[in-house]
């Protein structure tokens, strides 16, 4: 007797084939969830460096009421007469003279442009690690105050 696969051969196809298709539907349904989730992290995750580059400042930015406060309280502990950072490099901070005076070994303020001041430099880390200043803050200054100081240097580092 021979077997019966004409009948049985296309009906279980079918089943394959709807049974296949039903696990297809049920996976493209779960990876457009998963890629629309992951699409929004992706969103999410670029977004963070663009919202911490555009961090605003006030227009016009003074050495008297912006900048020297951020020096005073991160800087002027080593950058004065008898401090350690005075003592190897000869960087007084203490007053606009002195700062812009700049090291013994040269300026640090290159009024107009920050990106090439030797103070940006040093604050926003692209300088070997052994200079990168605050010396020894872990994480270094905040974003928002390195703004200021870089604004101030493209804005002239006016005495005001």
């Amino acid at each position: 007797m021979m077997p019966s696969y004409g009948i049985r051969s296309a009906k279980y196809e079918m089943e394959m084939f709807e049974a296949a298709k039903t696990i297809y539907i049920f996976f493209k349904e779960q990876m457009m969830k998963s890629l629309t989730l992951l699409g929004g992290v992706i969103i999410a995750l670029l977004s963070v460096p663009a919202l911490a580059s555009t961090i605003q400042v006030k227009g016009d930015i003074s050495y008297k009421d912006d900048v020297f406060p951020i020096l005073h309280d991160y800087c002027l502990s080593c950058h004065q007469p008898g401090g350690k950072g005075f003592e190897k490099s000869g960087l007084d901070m203490s007053t606009y003279q002195s700062l812009m005076k700049g090291t013994k070994f040269g300026s640090v303020i290159k009024p107009g442009d920050s990106f090439t001041s030797i103070i940006i430099q040093v604050i926003e880390g692209r300088v070997h690690e052994s200079i990168k200043m605050p010396f020894g803050m872990s994480g270094g200054l905040a974003r928002d105050k390195i703004e200021i100081l870089k604004k101030w240097v493209n804005q002239g580092a006016k005495n005001n």
